[in-house]
């Protein structure tokens, strides 16, 4: 079955609408969609089986839009980004506002990336932060195709973005404590020492 390849205008229009898709991301292919559409998120958790306690990944466009979700860098903290980003790599920080409940699912705080991937960048910039997870089940493994990831969900996403085989790690997961990044889950991203 062929699949046909979504402009970013379409991909643009349909996330902005509130629309689920399976797309290329910087790491493996991810379900999308808008992180201010609490019903996009909420129905994001219904079609992935997911764990409603677990917190999606979310991608920037830029450092800036971490201000969107209250959150206010210190100077070692901005530093350390800066040094992450762009790439592979998603860092969890503290994300407490009772407004953002229904993504950080109580545990007051989310993990975001700022992906290299100029077109994804782009993409973001125009539907402003998106949920991120990889395209499968809970449990199950993740897709490295879109006919992989359409067996899965089939007419539960609404659209599909065919980037061709996909075979990577997931992102590398870090918090920032002290000044230090720590590693919760190795993957995809390389840490290089960082001295702030």
């Amino acid at each position: 079955m062929a699949y046909n390849m979504e402009t970013n205008e379409s991909i643009i229009k349909k996330t902005k609408d509130g629309k689920i898709g399976v797309i290329p991301t910087d790491t493996i292919y991810g379900v999308a969609a808008a992180a201010f559409s609490k019903k996009a998120v909420t129905r994001a958790y219904k079609i992935l089986k997911r764990n409603p306690k677990k917190p999606f990944i979310i991608l920037i466009s830029s450092i800036k839009d971490l201000s969107l979700f209250g959150i206010k860098l210190d100077r070692d903290t901005g530093k350390i980004l800066h040094s992450l980003w762009p790439g592979k790599i998603s860092v969890v920080l503290p994300t407490p506002s009772k407004k953002f409940q229904y993504l950080h699912r109580g545990t007051k705080n989310l993990a975001f990336r700022l992906p290299r991937d100029t077109n994804l960048a782009r993409i973001i910039k125009k539907t402003g932060p998106l949920i991120s997870t990889s395209a499968n089940p809970e449990g199950a493994k993740p897709a490295e195709t879109i006919a992989e990831a359409k067996a899965y969900f089939r007419n539960s996403i609404d659209f599909y973005v065919d980037g061709g085989k996909i075979k990577s790690l997931p992102s590398t997961l870090v918090e920032i404590k002290d000044g230090k990044v720590n590693v919760i889950r190795k993957g995809a991203g390389k840490i290089s020492l960082i001295k702030v």
